[in-house]
């Protein structure tokens, strides 16, 4: 099975870098991942596309050596593991929510003995037969990330008893939902969302797993410090639109320069 480019980073203690694509065409990822990022986060929690596209991201990714992480719907155990038969890196599971939503994710998305994961290992994750069973059991549990997306408030009550559990790789503090579910949406400088994004490091730390979370590139020194090694740094929309809002601008003032210089010739 291909290892796991960001989990060899992080195991060495290194930091990885991410980029989230929301274009359909997976020339965004292709793009991303010949740039030399380390992950690419495509999502289906919040994106309307059929499975023909998340196929090609994969292959996308795996033909530049990069890592695909997708974030999943909440739905049946199949929307847990069909990513992860496309051979995607790893799962995003968004509004972990406390001790025994994570124990099911794990169960969902873990062989034995960590879990009970559905076996198939006849799509592309196995080889398509082609692995041994047992390598591909045993490779899938430890070459596969499973990442637990904390961006609710109430998760905070059990984030040590989540933290503990074994199964999974990394706590995402995720800033957008928790700012809502704090009444704050926006407000990326409220004291609670501030406290809560080092709480989620330090608990991460404490048991052994690694910390992930998204953020302006101009504050990564600062999420390093926390204790993040795994950090978004940005997204094709954002770049695209600051592109061409950027050229834009640039057109506008030049038109109206000419437009005065015309008249005050006339």
């Amino acid at each position: 099975m291909r290892q796991s480019k960001v989990l060899k980073k992080l195991r060495a203690g290194e930091t990885a870098c991410c980029f989230k694509v929301n274009i359909a065409d997976a020339v965004s990822t292709e793009i991303a991942a010949m740039s030399g990022f380390d992950c690419v986060w495509v999502d289906r929690e919040h994106l309307a596309q059929d499975w023909s596209v998340y196929s090609a991201h994969v292959w996308a990714s795996k033909a530049h050596d990069t890592d695909l992480m997708v974030r999943i719907p909440r739905g049946s155990y199949s929307d847990y593991v069909k990513p992860l038969e496309l051979d995607a890196t790893g799962i995003l599971v968004p509004h972990v929510m406390n001790e025994e939503d994570a124990k099911k994710v794990i169960e969902y998305t873990r062989f034995h003995p960590m879990g009970r994961r559905a076996i198939d290992g006849g799509s592309a994750d196995g080889g398509y037969t082609n692995m041994n069973f047992k390598d591909y059991l045993q490779q899938a549990n430890t070459q596969r990330f499973v990442v637990f997306q904390i961006e609710d408030a109430e998760a905070l009550q059990e984030l040590d008893k989540i933290a503990a559990l074994d199964g999974f790789d990394m706590l995402f503090f995720g800033p957008g939902d928790f700012s809502q579910s704090i009444g704050a949406p926006g407000d990326w400088n409220n004291p609670l969302l501030l406290d809560a994004r080092i709480q989620v490091a330090a608990v991460a730390k404490k048991h052994g797993k690694f910390a992930a979370t998204t953020g302006s590139i101009d504050k990564l020194e600062e999420f390093k410090d926390m204790g993040y090694q795994f950090i978004n740094i940005g997204a094709d929309v954002v770049g695209m639109s600051a592109y061409c809002n950027g050229l834009l601008n640039k057109f506008s003032n030049s038109s109206s320069k000419k437009e005065s210089g015309l008249e005050s010739y006339k």
